[in-house]
């Protein structure tokens, strides 16, 4: 880890495209500005911690899916089987 020392209005260059200034200082908080390209995802930790939770829960399925799934295309397949019974005995 990197540890700077800032004043109020000093920057942080990262890389060539991202620069980070200190706006202002209050007791413990520092507001920083952060300049980044807009493709660039730039997120408090804890809302990007979030995300990856979110992203992590909505790539693994549900342990009960394929049986959910199995269930689901029974009840079709028993739905389209009983319609189609109709239609013979009806023409």
């Amino acid at each position: 880890m990197l540890i700077l020392t800032r004043k109020l209005g000093e920057r942080i260059t990262i890389g060539e495209e991202i620069v980070v200034t200190i706006l202002e200082i209050h007791g413990r908080q520092v507001k920083i500005g952060i300049e980044a390209p807009r493709e660039m995802a730039v997120h408090r930790e804890e809302v990007f911690l979030k995300i990856q939770d979110a992203n992590i829960r909505a790539a693994s399925p549900d342990p009960n899916a394929f049986g959910i799934l199995v269930e689901t295309l029974k009840k079709s397949s028993d739905t389209v089987d009983k319609k189609a019974g109709r239609k013979a005995i009806a023409d």
